[in-house]
Formats: C-alpha cells, sequence, structure tokens
C-alpha cells in the first residue's frame, strides 16, 4: 500500500506516534489509508452542508475496512464574487484546488481518495487533481439546492438566483418593484446545495456520471434529500472496492468517457464553462480532446432537456423524471455502454434499469427540442481558435445575427452602459480583455446578460467576450473567444460600429472586415500592461494559457 511509507517499518516509529496522537489504533495501521477531500465552506451555500456528507463519506469507508482522514480545499461561491474583483478568483481557484489536493494526498501518502465537491470551479479542479495523481477515486457532490417558490398573483412560481439576477434587468425597465425584488431575494435560494438549474454546478455534477468518475444519482439527487447520505456512504464504501481492484482514474477517464461526458452534456443545454474545464481535465489524463470534436457530437446528439436557464424545469424535476441514468439510456445509441465506471461496472450495467418517468421534462429521441445538442463551437476571424455558445439558450431568431459592435474593454464598462440604457435593439455587445491572462481570472458575464435579459433585450442584443458565462446566462451570449485580447487576438481589433455576422447553425462568428484590416489594426494595438503587479493573480495571469486550452496554466 503507498501509505506503508508512512507507518511501516522501524524507521517509521516517529510516523506511528503522529499517527497515535491521531487516535489510530494499532489494528488500523494494516488498514488501508483513504483521504476524504471536503470543499466545506460557511460562505458557500452550495457547500455549507458538506460536514454531514463527510461523515456518511466516512462510516462508509470504516465500513469497507479503511481509515479515512478528512481534509479541505478552498471554494468560491461564484454568485457572490459575481460582478466585482472577486469574480477574479473565481476561475483561478480551480488551479489551486488541484494542487492542493496534490499536495495533501502525496505528503501523507493516502492509499485512495473520496472527493466531496460541489460548487463551480471545486468540481474540476477536484477532477483534475484526480487525473493526475491516479490513486483510487470516487466524486460524490453534496448534490443541488431546491427551486424556491414565490407567491404571486397568478400562484405560486418556481424560482432560483438566475431569477434575481435577472430581476435587476426588470427593475431597472420598470417591470418590477424594489419591493418585488426583495420578495424574490428572500424565497429564490431556499437552502444548501449548488443553484438549482443546470447552471455550471450542477452541469459538472452531473456529467460526472457519464464521465464515470461518480454513482448514479450524483448529479440530480437533492442536497435535503435522505438519499444523499446514502449516496455518500455508498461512495465511501466503494472506494474501498476499487482500490482491492486497482482501478484508478487512467482506467475510467479516457478518451471514450470524454465523448459520453460531451454527449450528456449537450443532451442537456449544460454550461459553456464544461468546455474550458474537461478540456483542462483532458490536458491532465493526457487524453488527446479537440474543441472540434465537441461540434461533431453536438452535430449527432438531440437535445432532450431544457432546465433552467434553458427552459422552466430545475434539477429536482430532471431527478423526479429518472435523473440523468434516464437520459443517458434514452441516448445509448450514441454512448460507448462498455466505458468503466467507478461502480465497479460498465456505463451500459449502470443504466441497463433506467426509464425516462415523465417525459416533458426528458424527451425521447423522437420528441427532442432540436435535433442538435445545446453546445456549440464557433470559429472565424473573430475567433481563430475557437469561442463556446449554449446554443439550447438562445432565441430562435438569434441564432443568426448581424449587429454594429459596442465595445467595451471590461465587463463594468459594459454594465454601466447597459444600465444606463445606451445598448440598443439590434447591437452586438463586445466585451474584451477579460480572458484568462487580461481579466485576469477571466470572470464571469452573468450581470450584463442578466441584465440584457430581465429588459426584455436577449432575444435582440448579442453579446461576445473572450471572458465567461455563467452557466445561469441565456441569449446569444458567445464566450471563451480565442486567442484573448490580452495576447493581441482579433477581438482586440474590433471598434465600436464593425458589423458582426453571427451564424451559430454554421458555426461562424466574424467580423464584416478584411484579413489586411484586421493585421493592420493589430499592428496598432499594443499587449495590456500586466493588471495586476503582485499576489496570486499576477502569477496566474503569467502562467495561464488560452480559453481554448482549457486555461491550463503553461
Amino acid at each position: 500500500m503507498k501509505s506503508d511509507a508512512t507507518k511501516k517499518g522501524i524507521e517509521r516509529a516517529p510516523h506511528r506516534s503522529l499517527l497515535h496522537a491521531l487516535g489510530v489504533g494499532a489494528e488500523d495501521i494494516a488498514k488501508p489509508f483513504v483521504g476524504v477531500v471536503n470543499s466545506f465552506a460557511e460562505i458557500v451555500p452550495g457547500h455549507m452542508h458538506l460536514r454531514a456528507i463527510a461523515e456518511a463519506v466516512k462510516e462508509g469507508i470504516h465500513h469497507g475496512g479503511g481509515v479515512p482522514f478528512e481534509f479541505n480545499t478552498i471554494a468560491v461561491c461564484d454568485g457572490i464574487a459575481m460582478n466585482h474583483e472577486g469574480m477574479k478568483y473565481s476561475l483561478a481557484s480551480r488551479e489551486l484546488i488541484a494542487d492542493t489536493v496534490e499536495v495533501m494526498a502525496q505528503a501523507h501518502q493516502f492509499d485512495a481518495l473520496v472527493f466531496i465537491p460541489n460548487c463551480d470551479k471545486v468540481v474540476p479542479g477536484m477532477l483534475m487533481a484526480a487525473a493526475r495523481m491516479d490513486l483510487p477515486a470516487v466524486f460524490v457532490s453534496g448534490g443541488p439546492m431546491l427551486a424556491g417558490r414565490l407567491e404571486t398573483q397568478n400562484g405560486v412560481e418556481k424560482v432560483d438566483l438566475s431569477s434575481v439576477f435577472e430581476a435587476v434587468g426588470k427593475v431597472r425597465s420598470g417591470q418590477m418593484s424594489e419591493t418585488e425584488l426583495d420578495s424574490l431575494v428572500k424565497v429564490a435560494c431556499p437552502g444548501c446545495g449548488s443553484c438549482a438549474g443546470m447552471f455550471t454546478a450542477n452541469t459538472m455534477n452531473c456529467i460526472m456520471e457519464a464521465l464515470g468518475m461518480a454513482l448514479p444519482g450524483n448529479g440530480t439527487i437533492p442536497a435535503v434529500d435522505p438519499r444523499r447520505a446514502k449516496l455518500a456512504r455508498q461512495a465511501g464504501e466503494q472506494v474501498m472496492q476499487l482500490l482491492v481492484s486497482n482501478i484508478r482514474p487512467h482506467n475510467i477517464i479516457t478518451r471514450e468517457a470524454f465523448s459520453n461526458a460531451f454527449t450528456a452534456d449537450v443532451a442537456l443545454g449544460g454550461s459553456t464553462n464544461s468546455v474550458l474545464h474537461l478540456s483542462a481535465v483532458a490536458h491532465e489524463a493526457g487524453v488527446v480532446w479537440q474543441l472540434t470534436d465537441i461540434n461533431k457530437i453536438s452535430e449527432q446528439v438531440p437535445t432532450l432537456a431544457k432546465i433552467r436557464p434553458s427552459g422552466d424545469y430545475h434539477i429536482e424535476d430532471l431527478e423526479r423524471a429518472g435523473g440523468i441514468s434516464a437520459v443517458l439510456k434514452e441516448l445509448a445509441s450514441h454512448l460507448h455502454l462498455d466505458a468503466p465506471t467507478v461502480t465497479g461496472r460498465t456505463l451500459g450495467e449502470n443504466i441497463a434499469g433506467a426509464e425516462i418517468l415523465d417525459h416533458d421534462v426528458i424527451r425521447s429521441v423522437e420528441t427532442a427540442y432540436s435535433p442538435q445538442g445545446g453546445l456549440a463551437i464557433l470559429y472565424g476571424n473573430i475567433a481563430p481558435d475557437g469561442a463556446a455558445v449554449k446554443r439550447s439558450a438562445v432565441a430562435p431568431d438569434m441564432m443568426t445575427h448581424q449587429g454594429p459592435a459596442r465595445v467595451f474593454d471590461s465587463e463594468d464598462e459594459a454594465t454601466q452602459a447597459i444600465m444606463a440604457g445606451s445598448i440598443k435593439r439590434g447591437d452586438v455587445v463586445v466585451i474584451r480583455y477579460e480572458g484568462p491572462r487580461g481579466g485576469p481570472g477571466m470572470r464571469e458575464m452573468l450581470t450584463p446578460t442578466s441584465i440584457l435579459a430581465g429588459m426584455g433585450l436577449d432575444t435582440e442584443v448579442a453579446l461576445i467576450t473572450d471572458g465567461r458565462f455563467s452557466g445561469a446566462t441565456r441569449g446569444a451570449a458567445i464566450g471563451h473567444v480565442s486567442p484573448e485580447a490580452a495576447e493581441l487576438g482579433p477581438i482586440a481589433a474590433l471598434r465600436d460600429g464593425d458589423i458582426i455576422v453571427i451564424d451559430i447553425p454554421n458555426y461562424r462568428l466574424d467580423v464584416e472586415l478584411s484579413d489586411q484590416e484586421l493585421v493592420d489594426r493589430l499592428e496598432e494595438a499594443s499587449p495590456l500592461s500586466p493588471l495586476v503587479g503582485s499576489g496570486y493573480l499576477a502569477r496566474y495571469a503569467e502562467k495561464v494559457s488560452s480559453a481554448s486550452r482549457g486555461a491550463v496554466f503553461k
């Protein structure tokens, strides 16, 4: 066992003394040591209950014959970090999480790991660490938050955090009073769990089932459901089985597994952030995966569900309708069913007994919302290395759009212009210098997109950026434009009034300028001076790569 390096032999007597101080008895010394990687944090609603999840995991490990040791990673609440300096740290936290897990697991020579993530960057950060270290591992999330219930004149309306972001635009345009906004604020997030729609956290937790690194139910069993604790105990027990069988992440996280994950992703209309995160995981796992592979999958796989923000359903509805296993069962002809998973069975065996229980929430292939999947990667003279859009959340009339650019060099400038009412119908808002290096940190643009949606402009105004979008974003919002402006990508050459041409069905994003005009403008532009001179963000900006490569460190 790997942990023998900390406990066997005369020369490890000091180590055993320290273990004795932890309460580890002589009978436990011979057992496997299992790290329980918890992302509990009191500032994150999605993580505030993870102490209980960790206790259930540890019960499972004890029952399976192991000795659990819990340690923590950091976690950022993207909602609280949104639209201010804090959002620069969100994506950047992913690399710290991966490094933290590596440090703790290697320093203490754990034999296996159980990961307890829930929110946005924690899932991929932990997954990157799992791929990097290749120890037997199981993931069990904290589960999704229930939707809120808002009493209205027309009855009870189901709401969530994105409802509050969009309400800001409604107040600005006079469609809602501040008193009504306050009532919404108090009910939109009714308790613990990852925010209730198919936002980034829930996208990642759902596709972990398809990837094979989590047990069935991981993505959809609500945080407050007692089955969540049962799943956590099962995860603790199962990691011991993986250890006995020597099944490791490299056996599971394969090219076929990525294909399965993106198949589920596009069928669910998941967050565009999954493109960024799974690319980073592929890098850690040594799997060759191209952005163009996503378009190939999305062309063949239909959209079977429209969960908020794409539709009116929430994750709790998806669970009631059969969960991710039911979605995968319907997609069986598009999947690698022989792919191994952490259950010790294949993906096909995991989903064999699943069925769709509500065909309004999960549609069949024959009655799909769209014959194509919900994600698309666009290319063109603005984004030669690609850009990402959640097309399932784009209004039909905006799938193709042509309009004048309104160019801003930061999210803050753009938000002020939108709030001031200076954005007109037909405009294309361009937000640049918000990429991985330029931000630094590649901020999410949920605030400007939500305000546009709240003002009723999401069906007539597009937004493109070298930054990111929250999974809660809806509308013609195109992010991850690569190369970014800070690297003098073509987006740095855009000016007010340039005609932007968006053609999502044909995967195109262009500006009506000749190649020579773009070259001439970029020669006049100056590279971005570092916005941060010290601290972690300065180091991050120096090392981070393009969004097209998953924003991994160079």
